[in-house]
């Protein structure tokens, strides 16, 4: 049985993804922002597996000290994680910049799972062969200082694709820099059936389970065991390049420096 934290799932592909984990028996837990929603969504993946041993955690995570609030929940309730899904993210929202200051996609697709990854990092290195499954895109952009640091407004699909590259360079960072818990980033496929994708284009090309079986794999199938720092494209079926700027290590360097610098101001 793994312990196996998914961000993101109260609904889309995280939840599809949760209940196939909880039917294999592992220990699931989901996250939300809202309480309602996220203690609804427990009882349901319960019911549904007939697994009990799930939880929750909550925080949103436009807001990075609620991200941070988070990480210290996460480490007094567990002694160790197999696997975390980076899965939260947004593209339309009512709301474009944070209490922060950055733009929201930013703060949610790329600072958050940099603040819970970081700040769980000794859980992952307890468990033997830990996974890091973080959510990248198809539209991946070269990332702009000024967008990274909240100081430029950019279109609201630009900042998507940025947030997404700038999570794929940092998972290759992570992914040289570490050994244990091994990295993947991923596009779990393009316009899928979920709620995001509704509110952003109106149509979808692919079903949900899509993208939930390939997080389901990439957490727990042999198959993967030990792959890091590479790039998996649900699009094509296997792993492939991603944007250039990905292996630019000064321009890593660069974001992750800035990246730090806001992290340790909030």
């Amino acid at each position: 049985m793994k312990t196996i934290l998914i961000t993101g799932s109260t609904d889309g592909i995280g939840k599809l993804t949760a209940i196939k984990l909880a039917k294999d028996g592992h220990q699931v837990f989901i996250h939300g922002r809202n309480s309602y929603k996220l203690e609804t969504v427990i009882s349901e993946i319960k019911e549904e597996t007939g697994n009990n041993n799930i939880a929750g955690f909550i925080a949103d995570f436009s807001d990075i000290k609620q991200v941070k609030s988070m990480v210290k929940a996460v480490n007094q309730k567990l002694s160790k994680i197999d696997v975390l899904i980076n899965n939260a993210g947004v593209f339309k929202s009512s709301v474009a910049s944070t209490v922060n200051g950055l733009d929201i996609r930013y703060a949610v697709n790329y600072y958050a799972p940099y603040v819970l990854t970081l700040g769980v990092l000794p859980l992952l290195e307890k468990a033997q062969e830990s996974r890091v499954v973080n959510l990248s895109s198809a539209a991946q952009a070269a990332v702009t200082k000024g967008a990274v640091i909240g100081k430029v407004t950019v279109p609201v699909s630009e900042a998507y694709a940025q947030s997404k590259l700038a999570l794929t360079m940092w998972s290759f960072y992570l992914a040289k820099t570490i050994k244990n818990p091994a990295i993947i980033a991923v596009n779990p496929g393009s316009l899928l059936n979920t709620n995001m994708v509704k509110e952003a284009y109106g149509h979808h090309w692919s079903s949900a389970d899509k993208g939930a079986s390939i997080l389901y794999e990439l957490a727990v199938s042999e198959e993967f065991k030990a792959v890091t720092g590479v790039y998996f494209d649900n699009d094509r079926g296997g792993f492939n390049k991603a944007h250039p700027d990905a292996y630019n290590s000064d321009k890593i360097n660069d974001l992750i420096g800035l990246t730090n610098q806001i992290v340790d101001n909030i």
